[in-house]
């Protein structure tokens, strides 16, 4: 009998490729050709998932995104003992700093991503969506936490969204490039945290 193609693990081996081709080479290096090459698949079985290039990087963005949804709840999960939501959401900022393994690699990808958005209208919509829902997660996660009295009084929730992802992309790209270290990327996504919690 003829063996069975698991589609959602091959989606995922060629996303693989394509998440590694953008973060190291660069937009343009995510051709049908190098994705079949990268994966080591045929140019048919790459074309089958994706027929255009922006169908390629809108996938990598969305599957950075659920890597990462997997990433952080085990991240917290390994956490010792019950976290207070500061902790909790500590950890999914030190996430999107992306100083380590493969949060690393969605950086590079997304400051690709980015550096085509610069020009390419389509693109510059995919990177839209990818930063409204991280600013919605961050306004959600602080107006529960308002509403518990966690947050320091008058603390207006959007606004301190929009500040709090501010402070954490403008911490990851000198990161990135070894002019802040990691110990002070953190240091100062502390003190912001502790001005943000009672």
């Amino acid at each position: 009998m003829p063996r069975q193609v698991d589609h959602q693990q091959r989606r995922e081996h060629i996303g693989d490729a394509v998440l590694h081709l953008i973060a190291t080479r660069g937009l343009e290096a995510a051709s049908l050709r190098n994705v079949a090459a990268q994966a080591q698949v045929s140019m048919g079985a790459v074309q089958h998932y994706f027929t255009t290039k922006q169908d390629m990087i809108a996938f990598a963005l969305k599957y950075n995104y659920e890597r990462s949804t997997r990433r952080i709840p085990k991240l917290i999960a390994d956490a010792p003992g019950p976290l207070a939501t500061r902790d909790a959401l500590r950890i999914v900022l030190i996430d999107l700093l992306c100083l380590y393994g493969e949060s690393r690699e969605g950086a590079r990808l997304a400051a690709a991503i980015l550096a085509g958005a610069m020009v390419d209208d389509q693109i510059a919509e995919t990177a839209r969506t990818a930063y409204h829902g991280v600013f919605g997660f961050l306004t959600q996660q602080l107006s529960a936490a308002n509403q518990r009295g966690e947050l320091e009084p008058g603390t207006e929730p959007e606004h301190a969204a929009l500040y709090l992802h501010a402070v954490v992309e403008g911490l990851r790209w000198p990161t990135l490039l070894g002019v802040t270290t990691a110990d002070e990327a953190t240091a100062v996504l502390d003190e912001h945290l502790n001005s943000l919690f009672a």
